[in-house]
């Protein structure tokens, strides 16, 4: 009978950490090889010229060699360094340590990524030095000079260049993974490692007071010990956990995780269940179809939009602003001499320079009264013969009194530097404005979600419709026109007309509107009315996705839980940007002055938002009505104090100097900003190169809206009078069960007037009820068997 015997482990282990002696002789030769090629090189490389001329003199015994090795040396730094890869020979001598040491059994280095890695260096190398030295010398090694040269004829030294550094480039970062969010991540183990170890180093109180019962209850912490080790501890998790996620990707365990405590006396086992969330039908089929189609991409039907590019505007050169230490000393010296002779004394000034002006503070010494120096602003611009001199008496959040004076040769701020910040291209905002640069020379941002409407105001002449310009340009910068639609109210007819080409893209309009921008005061009433009835719309659609604003809304139809066969659709924000709203107030009065109140208070949460512009800002114009429901203005240069108060509730406007010095009121403090210059040429190129893309098949369709003058009684139906088209419109009506003109001129590709008096014949004949305001017309027969009928009847 056959016997099998099992060697123990432990022997095994012994008998497997003995090595051959052939695989030692040769481990050792590999290293011994790798120190002698290194040290040859290196002597080599010291006296390479003298040794060059001694090539082919090995058995010659007059000659005499200076390397380490003897003639030996000089042939291997010859061959490999001189006739083959230059210094990278010395990567051949580092291949035979990694090989020895691999033979001998010691793994100091990965074998399969150490080789690949040489390798690639092997080849690099010897190129980028012949790069370097141009073939002279011999770092490079007769390979990287030829390869270098080859290279060199075909694409170039630049294209060279581009080789040798994308290549580099790219092995760096598919070796170590270099991206943003790993090296960041990398970056924050790194520190807090560093700093784990420093607190691991530094023993607190505790620690200490620790140490101290340990040394008292010595014995008692033995007899602990001892006891603890005969009842060990098990935990054992169930490895089958699916973590189910819900939609607001929080995970939840499907199974309990169990946790056994196993003692020599009692056996507790302790369980802990976590709670699965629920999903209901309608949430499972959403996820469904996510998980089918992905989400909803409002962008696909313009997927290849390019959005401009900072190359539109123009580049006005470097913005740096240069300080005038004679005019600051010079200004500084008036300040406070002309303080001290009203016997205001000051204990600290210090100066901030802006593109415009420069802001003084001080701080006033003790028992000096606020009012004391606000009431020497003229006095102050008479010493210092300046315009625009503006006190801040105090400063918001600060302990200082502000005298902001304008600067003598003032820095432009171009429109090109502000939308080129990091500031603006890295922003989160849902409806990014930059307006320019703050006293301390930073960009100014708002969000006009946030706002959610602003107020303009300002002289002709002093920037008011650059800064709409402004405006309008930072939102076609960053919106996608899936996402914003403007509705543009130019009574000057001249301002906006720029906009018109961008129509298909970004602009909304009337149904039976020929113009996106209006000018005509009439159909300014129905735009605003017709807004409303958008509005109206929208709430509706938001109470019945139980959703309470727009972006909420449009979050949830994106992730496919809306149905469009309900009514629900992406909702694009729009903007009204009304030029001149004195001149509606003139024309129109109470008839503009209700929509826009309606609009400026109920609908922020829509998506809507105004941006009203005005020259003359008296109280006729801006009533209390429309102020108290714009929080956000911006006031540029006004004739009288009288306005300012108007515009901002505090003067301070009719001192600055205009040419885009404005002042930026939010609702808590008020800003003094230098607006960023965009010119003429820029937005038309701006529109240019939007309106040259491939846009929508019309402009974003408004609401119709029929004003009560324009409403009238429908006559008999003639059925000799009937359009050829009524039968299919009818069919349409009823199976949609929607009476709306504009879906008539939709379906059946129609204009608006021909579209209107098919539904005047429809309610003649009875088919839809009467005009009903907002909502669409009443359908009056059910069903398209009923219809047939119907019509039938009516044929006879």
């Amino acid at each position: 009978m056959e016997k099998k015997y099992k060697i123990p482990r432990q022997n095994k282990v012994e008998s497997s950490k003995i090595l051959s002696k052939p695989r030692i002789f040769f481990g050792v030769l590999f290293v011994i090889s790798s120190f002698v090629l290194t040290l040859s090189f290196i002597s080599y490389l010291m006296k390479w010229k003298a040794d060059q001329s001694q090539a082919g003199t090995m058995l010659d015994k007059t000659i005499k060699s200076d390397n380490i090795f003897g003639k030996i040396g000089d042939w291997l730094g010859n061959f490999f360094i001189f006739d083959s890869i230059g210094i990278a020979a010395f990567i051949v001598a580092f291949l035979c340590l990694v090989t020895g040491f691999l033979i001998l059994k010691k793994h100091y280095f990965k074998p399969w990524k150490t080789f690949g890695h040489s390798l690639f260096f092997i080849c690099w190398l010897p190129i980028f030095m012949g790069a370097i030295t141009g073939g002279t010398g011999v770092l490079s090694g007769v390979y990287g000079y030829q390869i270098m040269d080859l290279l060199n004829s075909i694409i170039g030294t630049f294209g060279l260049w581009m080789v040798l550094l994308v290549s580099i480039g790219l092995y760096f970062i598919l070796e170590f993974n270099l991206n943003p969010s790993n090296v960041k991540s990398k970056l924050n183990d790194l520190n807090d490692n560093t700093i784990g170890r420093v607190r691991g180093l530094m023993p607190n109180s505790e620690e200490k007071f620790e140490a101290d019962e340990e040394l008292e209850n010595e014995e008692n912490k033995d007899l602990a010990v001892k006891d603890l080790e005969s009842a060990p501890l098990h935990l054992h998790v169930t490895s089958d956990i699916e973590p189910i996620k819900t939609p607001n990707q929080t995970s939840f365990s499907s199974n309990p995780v169990k946790l056994e405590t196993n003692s020599a006396e009692d056996n507790i086992k302790f369980e802990v269940e976590v709670a699965k969330e629920e999903l209901d039908e309608f949430d499972k089929k959403a996820n469904e179809l996510v998980q089918k189609h992905g989400e909803y991409d409002h962008r696909l039907e313009l997927a290849k939009f390019q959005m401009p590019t900072i190359d539109l505007l123009k580049d006005y050169g470097p913005e740096e602003i240069h300080v005038n230490q004679e005019e600051l000393e010079e200004n500084k010296n008036k300040i406070v001499g002309l303080l001290k002779n009203f016997n205001v004394g000051i204990a600290e000034i210090k100066a901030t320079i802006g593109p415009t002006v420069t802001l003084y503070e001080i701080v006033p010494e003790a028992g000096i009264r606020v009012s004391a120096v606000k009431k020497l602003q003229d006095d102050i611009a008479l010493n210092l013969s300046a315009l625009g001199i503006r006190i801040i008496a105090p400063m918001p959040g600060k302990g200082t009194i502000g005298i902001e004076v304008p600067r003598k040769n003032p820095t432009m701020v171009s429109m090109r530097s502000v939308i080129s910040s990091a500031k603006f291209q890295n922003t989160d905002m849902d409806l990014p404005v930059v307006f320019g640069k703050t006293i301390s020379n930073e960009v100014f941002m708002a969000d006009l979600a946030k706002m959610p409407h602003l107020l303009m105001a300002g002289a002709t002449g002093q920037g008011k419709s650059v800064g709409i310009n402004a405006i309008l340009t930072s939102l076609l910068f960053k919106k996608h026109p899936s996402e914003l639609k403007f509705v543009m109210v130019d009574p000057k007819k001249v301002e906006l007309s720029l906009y018109s080409k961008i129509e298909r893209h970004y602009l909304a309009k009337l149904p039976d509107g020929e113009d996106a921008i209006i000018t005509d005061t009439h159909k300014v009433i129905n735009t605003l009315n017709s807004l409303c009835i958008e509005m109206d719309q929208r709430y509706d659609l938001l109470k019945n996705a139980f959703c309470k604003n727009l972006k909420e809304y449009n979050k949830k139809f994106s992730q496919r839980k809306l149905n469009p066969e309900n009514g629900h659709r992406y909702l694009p924000y729009i903007v009204l940007v009304v030029d001149e709203f004195a001149d509606l107030i003139m024309t129109a009065g109470k008839e503009v002055e209700q929509p826009i109140a309606r609009l400026a208070q109920l609908a922020r949460a829509v998506g809507i938002h105004l941006i009203v512009a005005t020259q003359r800002p008296s109280v006729n114009v801006i009533t209390g009505m429309i102020k108290a429901n714009f929080p956000a203005r911006a006031a540029f240069r006004v004739i009288s104090s009288v306005d300012s108060r108007t515009i901002l509730d505090s003067p301070g406007a009719d001192q600055l100097i205009g040419k885009g010095d404005m002042l930026y009121f939010n609702g808590n403090e008020i800003l003094r900003l230098q607006c960023a210059f965009v010119d003429t040429p820029e937005v038309e190129r701006l529109a240019d190169f939007i309106g040259e893309q491939k846009g929508f098949a019309s402009a974003f369709m408004l609401p119709e809206y029929s004003s009560d003058e324009t409403t009238s009684t429908v006559g008999a139906f003639d059925p000799n009078e009937k359009d050829p088209l009524f039968e299919d419109a009818a069919r349409i009506v009823v199976s949609t069960q929607q009476g709306s003109t504009s879906m008539l001129q939709r379906q059946l590709k129609l204009g608006y007037n021909r579209a209107g008096r098919i539904m005047d014949q429809l309610e003649s004949c009875g088919i839809v009820g009467g005009f009903n305001g907002a909502k669409a017309r009443e359908v009056q027969i059910s069903d398209l068997r009923s219809l047939d009928n119907f019509l039938e009847e009516l044929k006879k």
